[in-house]
């Protein structure tokens, strides 16, 4: 079940999201946040520069390689405006995070991308579990997954 403090952590994650789609970039916004429930780190996505590999889940899956030990990491969560894609699962996998805690899925961003007509990206959304099967997944959060697909529908001209 998602509490109240998880929800501020999506919330952020959201508000990065509308940050990277101010900046010119995809919205996904996230926050990895440690066991005992400290922010540790964030990022939004920062792909307009032209490297399609700037998504914040792998850049706090670096950071967590580099800045947390492997006990550490397990025990935290990353919080996430959109469920990872196959590249960022696999990172999240590799580098030993635990649990994903998600405002929108990718069988959501799939449809709306659909819906409005545009096309989908070069690498297969996935769900997690199906990239990384060990990995604790929550949501979408059907709240925020509406400001999400809000999101995706402005940065497609359909909003």
């Amino acid at each position: 079940m998602i509490g109240e403090a998880e929800m501020s952590h999506l919330r952020r994650c959201v508000a990065l999201a509308a940050e990277a789609l101010a900046a010119g970039d995809e919205p996904f916004g996230s926050v990895l946040v440690d066991g005992q429930g400290q922010v540790r780190t964030e990022d939004r996505n920062r792909i307009a520069g032209g490297d399609a590999t700037q998504h914040p889940e792998f850049a706090l899956a670096r950071w967590a390689a580099a800045h947390m030990t492997a006990k550490e990491r397990e025990a935290a969560t990353v919080y996430t405006s959109g469920e990872h894609c196959p590249m960022c699962a696999a990172a999240h996998g590799w580098v030993g995070l635990g649990r994903i805690v998600y405002a929108s899925s990718s069988a959501q961003l799939v449809d709306w991308l659909t819906e409005f007509g545009v096309e989908l990206p070069p690498v297969t959304p996935r769900p997690v579990h199906e990239i990384a099967p060990a990995v604790r997944v929550e949501g979408p959060v059907d709240s925020l997954a509406v400001q999400i697909r809000h999101l995706h529908a402005q940065r497609h001209g359909r909003g």
